[in-house]
């Protein structure tokens, strides 16, 4: 008996590509009905159309499913096992199509995405507040990084979206330049007067510098730009955290390199000053990244909107 119910199962689980899953339909509604008359209508289906499927999955599984009886059917023993089966399976089916109707209208569904602090703060913070308020039962997976391990983790799925330095020319991802940021550094009232006047890159070089860690797009940049002068620079603080550069430059430790938006209510407010230089930082450029061969999610793309929305000529990362 055991053998027979086991093969039953295997079979159940070989043949659900191969089978009508309508015929496992019909079968519930009969076992439920105890009638084929009954549950053909509740299918609203002819009678013969019900013993047409209950007799091909009697076929297809090799076993008798029901006892006729003089007033309508009854599972066999068999047609029990097939029961719970077909039950759990209807059930998850509906289930199923509870979740996405709940992610269509974002009453579940979760946002995974990447950037680097200051971006988080000054150009997500706002769109997430948006997100958050109008769809407060979406899960929020906000993460940190530079541009490397953030593009790492957006190939690895381990997030959806990822804010990124550019330029970037990795095949794997589809990126949208978004907008730009401007790099300079700056000082604290202990350095003001240094702010007065433009200093060349090699007159930078030789205050005490305050720059991200290696392995920054960053550091990097700011890197090639007083190479592109002819200047080798050296050091004294790096950290990982922009953050702790502007804190620490502050507190008068030397010049930081920021993004000059990022600190603007402490340059306003005289806290900081910019040193300007006689050979121009160019602009860069960030996009917003995502797996080129995977779809968003609906909650991604509805956040990308927001994210985007004050643009002329929204981008589409879905296709």
């Amino acid at each position: 008996m055991k053998s027979l119910l086991f093969d039953l199962v295997i079979k159940v689980i070989y043949i659900m590509d191969m089978t009508n899953t309508e015929w496992y339909r019909i079968f519930l509604h009969t076992a439920k009905a105890g009638n084929l008359t009954k549950a053909a209508q509740e299918l609203h289906v002819t009678q013969p159309s019900v013993s047409y499927a209950i007799k091909q999955l009697e076929d297809r599984l090799g076993v008798k499913l029901f006892d006729r009886l003089s007033k309508g059917v009854r599972p066999t023993p068999e047609g029990l096992v097939l029961l719970e089966y077909v039950e759990r399976s209807f059930a998850l089916f509906d289930a199923a199509e509870k979740q996405i109707a709940s992610l269509k209208s974002y009453a579940s569904g979760e946002l995974r995405i990447g950037a680097n602090g200051p971006i988080i703060k000054h150009v997500l913070l706002a769109p997430l507040d948006k997100l958050r308020a109008r769809y407060p039962d979406v899960r929020i997976r906000l993460s940190q990084g530079n541009t490397a391990d953030l593009a790492r983790r957006l190939k690895e799925g381990q997030i959806d979206l990822a804010i990124l330095h550019l330029p970037s020319s990795d095949p794997e991802l589809t990126i949208v330049d978004s907008m730009s940021i401007q790099e300079g550094f700056v000082v604290g009232p202990a350095y003001r007067k240094i702010a007065e006047k433009p200093l060349t890159a090699a007159e930078l070089a030789r205050l005490p510098l305050l720059l991200l860690s290696r392995g920054s797009s960053t550091r990097e940049f700011i890197e090639g730009w007083f190479s592109s002068h002819g200047i080798s620079i050296e050091v004294d603080i790096e950290l990982n955290s922009s953050e702790m550069l502007v804190e620490l430059a502050g507190r008068g430790y030397g010049a930081a390199c920021v993004t000059r938006s990022f600190v603007r209510r402490e340059l306003e407010e005289k806290l900081l000053f910019e040193v300007r230089t006689t050979e121009e930082i160019p602009e860069r450029r960030i996009g917003i990244a995502a797996r080129r061969d995977a779809s968003l999610s609906l909650v991604a793309e509805r956040f990308l909107k927001l994210l985007l929305e004050d643009q002329a000529d929204p981008y589409d990362l879905s296709k």
